[in-house]
């Protein structure tokens, strides 16, 4: 559902004629609905209202400060990939304890700034990362909540360059290794081991490869458990698709249905990263056309 809808030959935004908003600041220029936005948040994430979670809005998606905003008032946070998306949470008004730290090339300067800003949690990549964010949470003095990044090699069923839950992709760390990787974390004196992440894909038009996902991670938060390492929230990631043509992905209750019906009784929080499915229809671009050319056919 969106609020662009025409009246007559004219284009409106909610209430509002798209061009009294040209006529107030010109073109290019983007215009995006409020109440979009603030449905779509809200139907996600009420879909989970049955389980501790916490809907952590994809900054990347489209990191404008009033979009940001929006969601921090209806009680969202952030997942981020860089530390220029963590000053925008911030200065939107996302609290650090709703933040959560994704992403595979996080510099030192970026860690030590998440460190000191004491976000909710860093998802761990790699073996490398692990040790980094260790060596600098020791010069800080402090501890770094972490999950690690389980890639579960699931195909997620979508367009490859946008797949990222498959063994053969460059994302998180093998299923297989991860429990060397917890143990390892379990370990390290300014680590501590807060949760289990896992990111399947983009666009993903079928609940069956975030279930399928979602069974694995069960399977190894039992295999942590008895190993004495104890996790409190499993990120599931995004992903969840929109259409753009002939595409029918799961409504979001379905979704969350779905994800709930097979998490049962497992006592971890859910952190949930949606994107393009709470933005991608929320906005337009208006523009002016200033020339038209006829070329020979």
């Amino acid at each position: 559902m969106h609020h662009f809808k025409y009246q007559g030959d004219e284009m409106y935004c909610e209430t509002v004629p798209l061009q009294d908003i040209v006529r107030e600041v010109g073109t290019p220029c983007y215009v995006y609905s409020c109440a979009t936005l603030r449905h779509h948040f809200s139907v996600f994430d009420e879909a989970f209202q049955g389980m501790p979670h916490l809907t952590c809005y994809s900054v990347k998606a489209n990191g404008n400060l009033a979009i940001l905003g929006l969601f921090a008032k209806l009680g969202g946070g952030a997942d981020i990939v860089s530390g220029g998306e963590l000053f925008r949470a911030r200065q939107a008004g996302i609290p650090s304890n709703r933040i959560v730290y994704s992403g595979v090339g996080k510099t030192q300067t970026e860690i030590d700034y998440a460190l000191r800003e004491d976000i909710l949690m860093f998802n761990i990549e790699s073996a490398q990362e692990l040790e980094a964010i260790s060596r600098r949470a020791a010069v800080a003095g402090n501890k770094a909540r972490i999950a690690l990044r389980v890639n579960p090699d699931v195909d997620p069923r979508t367009h490859p360059y946008i797949s990222t839950g498959l063994k053969k992709n460059k994302f998180g760390i093998d299923i297989e290794q991860a429990m060397k990787a917890y143990e390892r974390a379990r370990d390290l004196k300014h680590i501590d081991v807060f949760g289990i992440d896992c990111h399947i894909g983009s666009q993903l038009t079928e609940t069956a490869p975030f279930i399928e996902a979602l069974k694995r991670l069960k399977l190894l938060v039992g295999r942590l458990e008895k190993a004495g390492i104890r996790i409190q929230c499993l990120d599931l990631g995004g992903g969840l698709g929109i259409p753009y043509h002939e595409e029918a992905p799961p409504h979001p209750n379905e979704y969350a249905r779905a994800v709930l019906q097979e998490l049962g009784d497992l006592p971890c929080k859910l952190i949930l990263e949606p994107g393009r499915v709470i933005v991608g229809n929320a906005g337009v671009l208006l523009t002016r056309v200033l020339y038209t050319k006829k070329t020979e056919t």
